[in-house]
């Protein structure tokens, strides 16, 4: 069976499906791999690496794609007038393809129409088992760390506490809304970095996973409150009185300090707003604002996606797209041992090609479509609507 990795084309898209590393590991399954040329090079990885790696090298993703039998892309592949190139009409019918897809109605419809047997892996169930090829997780990590590397970049003080002969400068206070993997891992990196680290979440088995951290938790609690997780762990969308409350809670605490990181993301919807446009304005100039959420419309309400912008009071709110993609290297890594480790976990090794059941609880919470049909439960009666 042939595998293909093909060059990412969205916007801000900078990480690859497979690295050097995961091509090794396919060819021993038995498969044959081909990358597409260029594939990697903005991930750092040159196309000489992956066919040291046994890769076979094509020009174009025509040529990839030739008689693929799986298909790996970070972002969903173009479609008609997406761009210069429709990925979707050069795969074949019968392609397992697997990425982050864009698990709406009408994407799993388009999937289907082109017999496609889609795999969302955004989608994964947040289960023991599901662990090391947990895309989500994987990239919310390195989205965390980069959000208060570039944090420190910007901002025009130091992060520790400095005792110096001319005098102290003191430690920056910083604050991140949003305690999961991304905010636990700005939390880690913000303390390693020496700021005062404060943190919220709505979900309540934050509050302690922050004051392990050595953070100090704020906060608005109450019956709402212990119901805010699902039981795969992301965050609900809670009422706007909730909002309400949490804000004004957040508040006062916002105007006090230097940093403000937001995480907050909830699965399949825009992201909730939890900084106003007057959080914003009472905070001190050169103070910065880190929108990870931004891809979802932002937690922030100044966010402009994909653009940094300085407010009047002198705020710098960072409101970048991609952020794993701002660490591409480390990224693409990450994310390509999570779809090998996807595909050996079904791997057939007589049949030498995957085996996807969809009585098993991951296949059915990541598999979109089989055989021309919407499958998952969730979208499957969209479709029929």
């Amino acid at each position: 069976m042939r595998l293909a990795v093909l060059k990412e084309r969205r916007p801000a898209e900078t990480r690859v499906a497979a690295t050097p590393e995961t091509v090794k590991k396919f060819i021993a399954l038995g498969l044959t791999v081909a990358v597409e040329a260029g594939a990697g090079l903005s991930a750092g990885i040159p196309d000489a690496e992956y066919a040291a790696a046994g890769a076979e090298l094509a020009p174009d993703a025509a040529s990839a794609l030739h008689g693929a039998g799986i298909v790996l892309k970070v972002r969903a592949p173009l479609g008609t007038g997406e761009g210069a190139v429709d990925e979707l009409s050069l795969i074949a019918r019968g392609t397992l393809l697997l990425g982050q897809l864009q698990a709406t109605p009408e994407m799993a419809a388009t999937y289907a129409q082109l017999g496609l047997e889609a795999g969302a892996m955004e989608l994964l169930p947040r289960i023991t088992r599901a662990q090391s090829m947990d895309i989500l997780s994987s990239q919310a990590n390195l989205a965390g760390y980069r959000a208060v590397i570039e944090a420190a970049a910007a901002f025009d003080r130091g992060f520790p506490m400095l005792m110096t002969a001319a005098g102290t400068i003191p430690a920056a206070n910083v604050f991140i809304m949003g305690a999961g993997v991304a905010g636990l891992q700005a939390i880690a990196t913000a303390r390693r970095l020496g700021g005062r680290v404060s943190a919220t979440d709505v979900r309540p088995a934050a509050k302690e996973e922050i004051k392990s951290l050595g953070a100090s938790f704020v906060g608005y609690e109450d019956e709402e409150s212990k119901a805010a997780q699902t039981a795969g762990g992301y965050a609900k969308q809670l009422s706007a009185n909730f909002y309400a409350k949490q804000a004004e809670v957040v508040a006062t605490h916002i105007a006090k300090q230097d940093i403000v990181i937001t995480t907050a993301l909830v699965q399949g919807r825009k992201a909730p707003t939890l900084v106003t446009a007057e959080m914003v304005r009472s905070m001190k100039p050169g103070s910065i604002i880190v929108d990870i959420a931004s891809d979802a419309g932002g937690n922030v309400a100044l966010t402009k996606p994909g653009e940094v912008v300085t407010t009047e009071n002198g705020v710098t709110i960072l409101g970048h797209s991609n952020w794993p993609g701002r660490i591409p290297a480390a990224a693409s890594a990450l994310y390509a041992r999570n779809l090998l480790t996807f595909l050996t976990t079904f791997w057939d090794k007589e049949a030498k090609a995957p085996k996807l059941p969809e009585s098993d609880e991951i296949v059915k919470g990541v598999l979109l479509t089989r055989g021309g049909a919407v499958i998952h439960p969730s979208l499957a009666p969209a479709q029929a609507a």
